[in-house]
């Protein structure tokens, strides 16, 4: 799957799980909304509206995530972490996640603590 991400685009590997819930979602997605003109795969506050219409509220967006009983940030930690247990590249992390090297290294100890260097003082 390709994602863009500003000017640069990422490519990103779903298992088939992953595949057929991403296709099931935009079959229910074309159903319930066939005029939407909105290209993203997942409506968020940033990508679910034409700039010159008022943001979405953020108890709207929460609320979603409180039915499922998630925080939005424990979904994102937890994507990363898949993704550094398949990879233990750090720059893979960094330029699929757009996060900061430290913070890369990071969840690449967590995953492969076998793999971790000493740490330097």
């Amino acid at each position: 799957m390709a994602i863009r991400r500003r000017e640069r685009t990422h490519t990103v590997y779903l298992h088939d799980l992953s595949v057929e819930l991403t296709a099931d979602w935009l079959r229910e997605r074309r159903h319930r909304w066939p005029r939407s003109s909105n290209p993203h795969l997942l409506i968020t506050t940033h990508t679910y509206r034409h700039p010159a219409s008022p943001a979405i509220s953020y108890c709207a967006m929460r609320a979603a995530f409180d039915q499922a009983g998630l925080l939005p940030r424990q979904v994102w930690a937890d994507r990363i972490l898949d993704e550094t247990r398949h990879s233990v590249d750090p720059v893979h992390l960094v330029r699929l996640f757009g996060i900061h090297p430290a913070i890369a290294v990071k969840y690449v100890h967590a995953a492969h603590p076998d793999k971790a260097l000493p740490r330097i003082r």
